[in-house]
């Protein structure tokens, strides 16, 4: 028989397979920002067919909750001094995530010192153990999604690729599709596609290369950054 958290990974992968999932995130100052407008932004994603939503932080976990039946991802970025590891980096985050209703946690699990000495082995046990919830690993090189892996994490995804010190010159090259291969090619557990996905093709390139799911947020839910690539190209004709 299933435990609590085998039993949601299942129905979470039986649902996600083969689809997209909209990340609905946003940072203060922007136009967008606040719950109506992420909870308007996951509605219009479940009418257009995504499988799921990823969120970041309690509030916009369970607003979003509530208003879709599709799964949610869901995470805290909390910064802490002297660690560049700040999604759900702590077991105070995931407990809060837990809480908020989210039906995976997703964290930072790359292979950087994380906040207050904390263990990645520890969050993920803990997650598991006493939140009873699948985790999500977010990672940035595959040796980080195998030490993921070995820990224990259900999910690896591409997400933190071209966002760590040692991965930054990836940040320009569009997404890691490369890495979804390799990780593919690798691991036993499932990998999502996450990371500069801009167009239906390379989400369709993702899942070619044996994805499970592929994750997309600015290019769908911020608007400012989709004028932006507009003009971009517009300028390239007119200068």
């Amino acid at each position: 028989m299933l435990v609590g958290w085998q039993s949601k990974l299942r129905k979470f992968l039986n649902v996600t397979r083969n689809g997209l999932i909209v990340s609905c995130q946003s940072s203060k100052g922007e136009p967008f920002h606040g719950t109506k407008f992420m909870v308007a932004y996951a509605l219009a994603a479940e009418i257009g067919g995504a499988v799921g939503i990823r969120t970041n932080g309690p509030k916009y976990i369970k607003a979003i909750k509530k208003a879709v039946s599709i799964p949610v991802i869901g995470i805290y970025k909390r910064r802490y001094p002297n660690s560049s590891v700040y999604i759900t980096p702590t077991q105070n985050e995931a407990k809060l995530v837990a809480e908020a209703g989210a039906d995976v946690i997703g964290i930072d699990a790359t292979l950087r010192p994380r906040p207050r000495n904390t263990s990645l082995a520890h969050l993920i046990r803990f997650i598991k153990e006493h939140l009873d919830l699948p985790v999500l690993a977010d990672v940035s090189t595959l040796d980080e999604a195998i030490n993921a892996e070995k820990l224990g994490a259900d999910i690896i995804a591409t997400t933190l690729s071209g966002y760590t010190e040692y991965t930054r010159d990836k940040l320009h090259h569009g997404p890691d599709i490369e890495l979804v291969g390799e990780l593919v090619g690798k691991l036993k557990v499932p990998v999502i596609a996450e990371g500069r996905y801009q167009s239906p093709a390379e989400a369709r390139k993702a899942i070619e290369m044996g994805a499970h799911a592929v994750v997309v947020g600015a290019a769908i839910t911020s608007p400012h950054k989709i004028v932006e690539r507009f003009v971009r190209e517009i300028k390239k004709v007119v200068d």
